[in-house]
């Protein structure tokens, strides 16, 4: 005799996660490619992509695509992404939920505050990529100012925006088990929502 399925929520949608994939595919391209360019101890990188010549001609595409796909999730998501009193009262417990302890913090909606952040973070990071990568791709029409602080900002902003993505995996797929799932399959436990995103489940249920 085998045990009750648990209930499953709808949490994400099929447009959602495929926005979601385009992103994380096309920005793991982008920032591989970059950090090619960028070292030659990583110029290893290169060959995995076709070799120098590809990766120089398509790392600016690919990048473009990512910022496109960033800003359609922007789209999508922005309104829910504004962070309200709820939302500071949680990141005064933030340790609690970086160790995965989440009695007692402040309920979240559909996102925390901590993913607020980091969406917001990483939408200012890529402008400053689009706008530094686009004066890199044409130096020769461009004033050496914006050339010289190009060379300085474009590095810049695709580490803090790997060191984000790196973040944001770690809690996904390690300290936070089922939020992964969550975006591969869309649904998630009961259990899981009340526990994560209490004051979000709350919402869904009252709305049916």
């Amino acid at each position: 005799m085998t045990g009750r399925s648990p209930k499953l929520v709808d949490r994400f949608s099929f447009s959602e996660r495929v926005v979601h994939w385009v992103v994380a595919i096309t920005f793991c391209y982008a920032a591989l490619t970059g950090l090619a360019m960028w070292s030659q101890k990583l110029w290893w990188l290169a060959s995995v992509f076709g070799g120098g010549t590809v990766v120089r001609q398509f790392h600016p595409w690919g990048a473009l695509l990512f910022v496109f796909a960033l800003g359609v999730m922007l789209a999508r998501w922005a309104r829910q992404m504004k962070i309200d009193a709820d939302d500071r009262v949680w990141l005064g417990q933030m340790r609690k939920y970086m160790t995965n302890d989440e009695t007692g913090m402040s309920q979240a909606g559909r996102f925390n505050a901590g993913q607020k952040m980091m969406f917001w973070s990483q939408a200012v990071l890529a402008v400053l990529l689009l706008v530094s990568g686009v004066i890199l791709w044409f130096p020769e029409v461009m004033p050496r100012t914006f050339r010289l602080a190009a060379v300085l900002i474009h590095p810049l902003a695709a580490i803090g925006a790997i060191a984000f993505i790196i973040l944001h995996i770690y809690m996904g797929a390690a300290a936070v088990p089922g939020s992964m799932g969550a975006m591969i399959r869309g649904r998630v436990t009961t259990g899981w929502a009340k526990a994560h995103h209490g004051r979000w489940y709350r919402e869904t249920q009252s709305r049916q």
